[in-house]
């Protein structure tokens, strides 16, 4: 049943994150672009200030998958080596912690590329 629990909190968080993105997409002049920055840098200063890792522990995947938790993930890896190595860490620990996403992202899309072909807009 705990497990259930965690899958419901996911969705939940999951999709509030998500329902406040479309809102401000709908309701406001705000491009999807601002928008997506705009939760990557709040996932970074609440990662930084230790207010997103709460939600982590109750989300799980709901709250990390988000953009939030890419900003949260950049926070938390800077923060680790800032710790281990001081000074040069805050120039390599964000990316250390998101090498993996990042190269699963452009894995993925130079794959979805070479076997899709694009169309202009019209």
């Amino acid at each position: 049943m705990e497990a259930f629990a965690g899958y419901i909190w996911a969705f939940a968080v999951g999709g509030a994150l998500c329902v406040i993105a479309q809102i401000l997409i709908d309701k406001t002049m705000l491009t999807p672009a601002r928008i997506l920055v705009s939760y990557v840098v709040a996932g970074v200063i609440l990662g930084g200030i230790g207010l997103y890792e709460p939600l982590v522990k109750l989300a799980g995947g709901g709250a990390t998958v988000p953009l939030t938790g890419f900003g949260y993930t950049i926070a938390t890896g800077v923060k680790k080596a800032v710790d281990a190595e001081g000074f040069t860490g805050i120039l390599k620990g964000g990316l250390t912690a998101t090498a993996g996403g990042i190269t699963a992202a452009l894995f993925f899309g130079l794959l979805a590329a070479l076997i899709f072909k694009s169309k202009p807009k019209r």
